[in-house]
């Protein structure tokens, strides 16, 4: 059975299926803020979905992050080694791309045991 969590019209935050926690594309709430601030907002509501789900940042399978410019590569990175777990780093993919909203910086994909 999928479970849905967080569900709206056009999308769910969560689904569980199988043991396996699927995040949407986690986005600051705060967009005046800087790559880091931006970069750990995202990873708090990543934090809270897992959470939900009965997981957390030591179960992750799988993060694909997402950055406006990659030249917020670094200041993205300095947020993601202040959370990620000393010895839980999972296996990660970083591109630029075009976000849905201007003021975003980064979205941030993950992909969890449960």
């Amino acid at each position: 059975m999928i479970q849905r969590f967080e569900v709206g019209p056009r999308m769910s935050e969560l689904a569980v299926y199988n043991g396996v926690a699927y995040l949407a594309g986690q986005v600051p709430e705060d967009m005046d803020q800087g790559i880091e601030g931006q970069t750990r907002q995202a990873l708090e509501a990543i934090d809270a979905l897992l959470a939900q789900a009965g997981s957390d940042k030591t179960r992750i399978l799988r993060a694909q992050i997402f950055l406006a410019d990659i030249d917020d590569f670094a200041g993205m990175n300095k947020a993601w080694d202040e959370w990620v777990a000393a010895g839980h780093a999972p296996p990660r993919a970083t591109v630029q791309a075009a976000l849905a909203r201007p003021e975003w910086k980064v979205e941030i994909v993950v992909t969890a045991a449960v």
